[in-house]
């Protein structure tokens, strides 16, 4: 935050003010060292010649009204030489009324409605311009003050001049707004700055829109709680506001359904941060108040950084649901591959063959599920109902349709096999245990899940356009893949498991089934894709 703009008649006057009238100093470096903002005015009298130490030593402090986000100003008396000098800066507005004169080329004049009209204005230009302006005023006294009550040392005031402090918007924020726009996230922008420098921060960060209004916390007074939550989605931006008014923002969005994430960094923004459903602290500026009471806190203080916790999240609830929807149709097909051939009165897979698949096959791929990249336009989603469970947005239905198909591959890999072994004996009706069925049967089974954690990369979209990459998972399939075909093929093993010796052409068979997982979810997929955009048209 540097200083840009002055408006008065001696700038180092001002600036002198500005920097006795602040708790931030300077270090050995010549760099101030507090508060961003008084930082700014510490810097200001630096560049005109003024070094904040240099000043303490010749303007001692006495005594002080410190800032108060009520009053938003702040004095501090001090002794220079027999003199005894009082030093207030705050929002021009309030220090503006409690002005009685303004000082111009040393002579103290009355400050009259038109000097008060054209300080007003040259304040609203700077804040038109998203300059954060702060005023300064001094006043005289005889002896050290005996009361050092606001209300004792805050009027009969002498204005001493304007300055216009930029607070430069960090180039990641712009970005970060319209993704959380396209995301169905409203950003909204709560200050204690002027209406008019928050409308104009509002604008360039592209907050505030054409039908957007903004509010001050004086015209918020005015409106009643019932009649804030009724119009609550009008505004956008909320300056000049006062700590309560901060909690009763939060409660009317929520009042209408919303889930609101508040932000902030002081003692002040402890109670709406505590309202709100998701409170954001900051790490490097905020209290320890603000941060013990924050569900999450920021260790850059960045905006962008809270959307990009937002882009994380949803890539992390994605691949839980795609790990919970891969294991579910995974068991719900050996369930009903075993249930079916028991009624029909043969053994399709034995208990250590399901266990097998569930350690191996179902394991690797799920884990490897976890950590899948998160898909292209997952910010560009709208924001998901808090009412929805695991199963909403048709995840159900994919577990039941891709736990039977892959149960219908089963059964034909097995019948495949049953066939080639009987040869002409093989009746459809009259199926017996068959080491040749059974192989087959497992090795399908197998290799159809394995296939399936690849559909499962996405739930809707279709794993041929997508340009990220899961090595993980990949590692993953190869793993269960060469396991699975070890326990088929190695023959000390596959006497364990109670398997027959496949030839080549009943393992192509059985593999060549287990294929068919891809493009038949595929097609599924394309059919739910079109129906999608059927609703949205």
């Amino acid at each position: 935050m540097t200083v840009v703009e002055h408006h008065g008649a001696d700038e180092k006057l001002t600036a002198l003010a500005m920097a006795l009238c602040s708790d931030s100093t300077l270090d050995e470096n010549n760099e101030a060292v507090g508060e961003p903002t008084e930082n700014a005015l510490v810097n200001f009298a630096y560049k005109l010649g003024m070094p904040k130490y240099d000043l303490a030593r010749e303007y001692v402090r006495v005594g002080e009204a410190p800032f108060d986000s009520m009053r938003k100003m702040m004095s501090t008396v001090h002794t220079h030489d027999a003199n005894v000098i009082q030093f207030t800066k705050g929002a021009p507005d309030i220090v503006l009324s409690r002005c009685t004169s303004y000082l111009d080329n040393g002579n103290i004049l009355p400050l009259t409605d038109e000097k008060r009209a054209e300080i007003l204005k040259d304040n609203k230009a700077m804040a038109d311009k998203a300059l954060r302006v702060l005023a300064a005023a001094e006043r005289i006294y005889d002896k050290v003050p005996e009361s050092f009550e606001p209300d004792a040392l805050e009027k009969d005031l002498i204005f001493l001049g304007l300055t216009g402090m930029i607070d430069p918007i960090r180039p990641e924020v712009l970005e970060a707004v319209k993704e959380c726009k396209s995301a169905g996230i409203r950003t909204v922008m709560i200050t204690g700055d002027h209406l008019d420098t928050a409308v104009a921060i509002a604008k360039e960060l592209g907050i505030l829109g054409e039908n957007d209004k903004a509010i001050s916390g004086m015209d918020l007074e005015s409106i009643s709680d019932e009649e804030l939550s009724q119009t609550i989605e009008q505004y956008r931006v909320y300056a000049r506001v006062q700590p309560e008014h901060k909690v009763r923002i939060v409660n009317a969005w929520r009042s209408k359904g919303y889930i609101t994430a508040m932000t902030g960094d002081g003692v002040n923004d402890a109670p709406s941060i505590k309202n709100a459903d998701i409170g954001v602290g900051m790490g490097i500026t905020g209290t320890d108040v603000t941060k013990n009471v924050a569900d999450m806190v920021l260790a850059d203080d960045n905006f962008a950084t809270i959307v990009g916790a937002v882009a994380e999240g949803r890539r992390i609830y994605d691949n839980i649901r795609k790990a919970i929807q891969f294991l579910l149709s995974s068991n719900m097909s050996e369930v009903l591959t075993v249930f079916f051939a028991t009624l029909c009165g043969f053994t399709i897979l034995k208990p250590v063959h399901l266990l097998w698949i569930n350690l191996i096959t179902d394991c690797f791929p799920a884990l490897a599920l976890g950590v899948e990249p998160a898909e292209k336009g997952i910010m560009e989603k709208q924001p998901r109902s808090s009412r929805d469970g695991i199963f909403a947005g048709g995840v159900g239905f994919d577990i039941a349709y891709q736990g039977l198909l892959t149960t219908v591959l089963t059964f034909i890999s097995f019948y495949i096999g049953e066939y080639i072994a009987d040869g002409a004996a093989f009746s459809f009706f009259n199926i017996a245990d068959c080491a040749d069925g059974m192989t087959m049967a497992f090795v399908t089974m197998s290799m159809a899940e394995i296939f399936h954690s690849i559909n499962m990369r996405s739930q809707r979209g279709s794993i041929f356009t997508m340009k990220s990459s899961n090595k993980v998972l990949l590692g993953a399939s190869l793993l269960s893949w060469v396991l699975t075909t070890v326990v088929v093929f190695v023959p000390g093993i596959t006497g364990l498991f109670g398997f027959a010796q496949l030839d080549i052409r009943e393992y192509l068979i059985a593999m060549g089934l287990a294929v068919l997982m891809i493009p038949c979810v595929e097609l599924v997929k394309l059919v739910q894709r079109a129906a999608a955009k059927k609703r949205a048209r």
